[in-house]
């Protein structure tokens, strides 16, 4: 807990990956996956409680294993491709009512950022007390500017009108950023009157490119699996 108000960490992971199978319990140095962000969610010492929320045994014995609660599983209807993280967190805040549990906050971490570091979750949590945020998410630089980004659409793409955007020198471009899926902290009433995590009153936290790895296939594997080995 923090300065008197408790928070709730959910860390989503069900067992029907396409892009990588079992990405979540895929071993990384030897470590399942998701067992990175359990650690730094227990080792930021902000959590009254920290669930892990899985349609899946094996994956709720390893969660119980690096020190997570598993309460109960995911039902299989929120465990499809179609399944947000907004129906899975509403799911995990509403059981956890139902046993006398309350909190000021929900933190969404992803198992996918294994990456991130306690400094960028307690940061974002100072951030959103400190302002009084609705939301604080977390975001990195954009390797390239916007302006060399379009849309692929009906197996076409004439880039005629694409290429007349792109007459600045890369440097005269203003930065972009993006959405790293590493952090989101939320107001529990704001989240639950909204179902939503952006609004007027969100802010960004930026974190470093080599913490933004968002695990989603094997090169992405790869690539934190080698970051790992260049931290040690």
């Amino acid at each position: 807990m923090y300065k008197g108000k408790s928070f709730l960490a959910i860390i989503p992971a069900r067992s029907g990956s396409k892009g990588l199978e079992n990405k979540n319990i895929k071993l990384l140095n030897q470590k399942p996956l998701m067992a990175y962000t359990i650690e730094t969610a227990m080792e930021s010492e902000i959590f009254e409680d920290i669930i892990v929320s899985t349609d899946s045994q094996e994956y709720a014995n390893i969660a119980l294993q690096y020190g997570a609660s598993v309460p109960f599983l995911r039902s299989s209807e929120l465990a499809q491709d179609a399944s947000t993280s907004i129906d899975v967190m509403v799911d995990v805040i509403e059981k956890m009512k139902q046993m006398n549990k309350k909190y000021d906050y929900v933190v969404l971490l992803q198992p996918t950022s294994p990456l991130r570091n306690v400094s960028d979750i307690i940061e974002c949590v100072k951030k959103i007390i400190e302002i009084d945020a609705d939301s604080v998410i977390s975001m990195c630089e954009c390797e390239h500017p916007i302006e060399w980004s379009t849309k692929f659409e009906d197996n076409k793409m004439c880039l005629y009108e694409f290429g007349k955007g792109l007459s600045k020198r890369r440097q005269e471009n203003k930065q972009s950023y993006r959405l790293n899926g590493a952090v989101y902290v939320l107001k529990m009433n704001y989240f639950l009157e909204n179902k939503n995590m952006y609004g007027k009153n969100s802010f960004a936290y930026i974190m470093p490119k080599e913490r933004s790895i968002d695990i989603d296939d094997i090169y992405d594997f790869m690539c934190a699996e080698a970051l790992l080995n260049s931290f040690k």
